[in-house]
């Protein structure tokens, strides 16, 4: 299996050989395809989170419930992605976006990797013409039980329960975002965007393991990955797979179906 992570130098000597998927996607709504238009990686394809990377909210489970299998392996396939392919996905935020796309990919079985640094990284010229493909061929996989959690498993002062958001939400500071203030009773937060460096790359391997360790995560077993939709909670996900702690588990629904409940809710630090 492909690293969760690499480098733009592994990437001109692959150059050809994989599909570079463009997800950026913006909390306050600004289309990502506009930013996609104005100039994206050579060859790269505008995967939309909303259309192929999320199910319909309007059936519960949060913001941005992960879409059906069948509804996965249809965008994949009219973006040409196969199979085999390997996919190499980017954004203009660290990852912490397309980290979704990845973990989707990786999480049944294909090669997907998140390109360090995003499209801030990438050293070359970036193009505005529109690539062309062929639809391919995606077989419908369900999702892996053993990498999804429950509400009930992120209320579960057992597993080791990570909050993704920037410290401010998870503290309970409003925020439009969010349906309620606050965080998952036991939870610890985990900010996905601190395990990046001012240049919006990874921190050292070694600086990443100190940091989960601070919070008693030394293998990731039990480690249940909510944020706020179920989206940054990917790369905190990647993140410990990169640091080699190996795979935790996703809440999908995460604080967007969470605080729509009337379980209880922890304010502060």
């Amino acid at each position: 299996m492909i690293p969760p992570v690499v480098d733009t130098v592994w990437l001109r000597d692959h150059l050809g050989k994989v599909v570079i998927a463009d997800v950026r996607w913006y909390l306050d709504g600004s289309p990502g395809h506009v930013e996609y238009e104005r100039g994206h990686l050579p060859g790269a394809r505008f995967v939309d989170l909303e259309r192929w990377l999320s199910g319909s909210s309007h059936d519960g489970g949060g913001r941005h419930p992960l879409p059906t299998p069948e509804h996965f392996a249809e965008g994949m396939a009219a973006l040409g992605v196969s199979d085999d392919d390997t996919v190499v996905a980017y954004d203009d935020a660290g990852g912490v976006i397309a980290a979704r796309l990845v973990w989707m990919l990786r999480a049944t079985g294909r090669q997907a990797a998140l390109l360090d640094g995003g499209i801030g990284g990438f050293d070359g010229e970036l193009e505005t013409a529109m690539p062309t493909w062929h639809p391919a061929e995606f077989s419908v996989r369900p999702w892996p039980e053993g990498r999804l959690a429950s509400i009930d498993d992120a209320a579960d002062p057992a597993n080791l329960v990570l909050d993704a958001r920037p410290g401010e939400r998870y503290r309970g500071e409003p925020n439009p975002a969010d349906p309620r203030p606050g965080h998952i009773p036991g939870a610890l937060s985990m900010p996905t965007r601190e395990n990046l460096g001012s240049d919006g790359r990874f921190l050292p391997v070694g600086d990443l393991r100190a940091r989960f360790a601070a919070l008693g995560v030394d293998d990731a077993a039990r480690v249940v990955s909510y944020c706020g939709s179920g989206v940054t909670a990917c790369h905190a996900l990647l993140t410990l797979e990169y640091a080699g702690l190996g795979d935790g588990r996703l809440y999908p629904g995460s604080w967007s179906d969470y605080g729509a409940t009337d379980r209880p809710a922890e304010l502060g630090a």
